[in-house]
């Protein structure tokens, strides 16, 4: 398959003429334009100018409000209820998130639920906020139910990511960034897109039996929870994903399991709602509520330093400290350009002949 590579400014600037189009404000704009284009710059391209046009589609079928009141409903000192008004979830994430580290500013910690909001991009952008204020920022959000809990054939839970970011030191702050589900669906998008086969462990049949077709979702198949079956620890992953779904949701009064609108707009929500769009969870904070700060990231670099000189595996050069590969994504891509496979240019393409717009 081809790719053509693109620098990171032009992509950008494209996403953010995009978004203008759809009538969001210029600051909007900007910022939802920022957040899927980290998504590529990390590496993680299921997240970023793949899922452009998604957002398109959404608005299009009147399911992203582009000019949002996003406001707080209900709060403690270091907690908060956001309603993100159908916003695109690339803006009310961010705003929900800045809520967070507010609070904790004032009381040490901030908690924040969010519902009434669509897919926010990556989780690593909103957890990562809280770095640049030596907090300790998490990120979750339930999503589109593709997955089938353990021994279970119906799908009731989405991909619910759940992110870490934790300040460091000398080194490289730590994040952790991942999918509660074996792979993220966008990983198997990829393969479509590719024509290739899926790792036996990702999905199954509509049966329960296990399939390596990339295209099993649309036979009726589903995602597997993280560790691909039981034996395996599948239920773990059935309960990280239990768990982002009932923070992110049950407990902002957002849809939950089976209720949450689908990504794809060819498809309509649930006719039965039991709760208000997406729902997505943030909290915040301060390293110095519990210890000094530089104490701890004196430790931070210590722990990250010893598990890098781990010994290892034949073959392999070093451990990888979660947020390695994403940064050196960043750092190569911010420099050399993002690359884009034929059919996501295919796609920019076509968005931008419909706002009469050059890509």
């Amino acid at each position: 398959m081809n790719e053509l590579t693109l620098p990171y400014t032009q992509l950008k600037q494209f996403a953010i003429d995009i978004f203008l189009k759809i009538n969001c404000s210029k600051s909007e704009a900007t910022l939802a334009a920022e957040v899927l284009l980290n998504a590529d710059l990390r590496g993680i391209d299921s997240h970023g100018l793949a899922r452009l046009s998604g957002y398109v589609r959404l608005w299009e079928a009147k399911r992203i409000n582009s000019t949002p009141n996003v406001q707080v409903i209900h709060e403690t000192p270091s907690t908060a209820v956001v309603d993100g008004d159908g916003g695109l979830g690339l803006v009310v994430a961010p705003k929900a998130m800045q809520i967070a580290i507010e609070k904790a500013k004032n009381v040490g910690t901030g908690w924040v639920a969010v519902k009434n909001s669509n897919h926010f991009g990556i989780a690593g952008h909103h957890a990562m906020m809280a770095l640049e204020h030596d907090m300790i920022g998490m990120a979750m959000t339930n999503a589109s139910p593709l997955v089938a809990p353990t021994f279970s054939v119906e799908r009731l839970l989405g991909t619910n990511p759940i992110c870490v970011a934790i300040p460091a030191g000398e080194q490289p702050a730590f994040v952790a960034d991942f999918a509660t589900t074996t792979a993220a669906n966008g990983k198997l998008e990829i393969l479509q897109r590719k024509n290739q086969d899926a790792p036996e462990g990702w999905i199954q049949k509509k049966d329960g039996s296990i399939s390596t077709n990339a295209n099993e979702l649309k036979d009726g198949g589903a995602l597997v929870p993280l560790g691909s079956d039981r034996e395996h620890g599948s239920h773990k992953g059935f309960c990280l994903g239990a768990w982002v779904d009932i923070f992110s949701a049950v407990l902002s009064g957002a849809n939950y399991g089976p209720w949450v609108p689908p990504f794809v707009s060819f498809l309509a929500p649930p006719s039965d709602p039991v709760g208000d769009g997406i729902g997505h969870f943030f909290g915040a904070m301060r390293v110095d509520a519990f210890r000094t700060t530089k104490d701890f990231k004196h430790h931070m670099d210590n722990w990250i330093t010893r598990f890098r000189a781990a010994k290892t595996i034949e073959g392999q050069d070093h451990l990888i400290i979660p947020g390695d590969p994403e940064r050196e994504s960043e750092k190569e891509r911010r420099k050399n350009g993002i690359p884009l496979n034929d059919k996501v240019v295919e796609d920019l393409k076509e968005l931008g002949k419909k706002f009469a717009l050059s890509f």
